[in-house]
């Protein structure tokens, strides 16, 4: 995400009033809630972790140990056993 210069869309009142709160320093103004996606939308992130956990999941079942597994895919324990957790049910 890319900035804009306040100067480029805002009017005088509105920077000065900001400018009241945060003088020269950089701020977020999120997203509508009308406007806002769902994490992963627009990326295949959520593709790719089902298709990891999967596998996670195969290994498991072919006999690959939690500790074993965690190496493999550099996660912890603990997520390793959520990820078993989730795929089983």
């Amino acid at each position: 995400m890319g900035y804009i210069k306040a100067e480029e869309i805002l009017p005088l009142e509105i920077i000065e009033l900001i400018q009241q709160y945060v003088d020269g320093k950089s701020i977020y103004i999120p997203r509508k809630s009308s406007h806002r996606q769902a994490w992963g939308t627009g990326t295949q992130i959520k593709q790719d972790l089902l298709k990891r956990d999967r596998q996670i999941y195969e290994d498991h079942l072919a006999g690959t140990k939690t500790k074993e597994l965690a190496c493999k895919y550099y996660l912890s324990e603990k997520s390793i056993q959520r990820i078993l957790r989730k795929m089983s049910e």
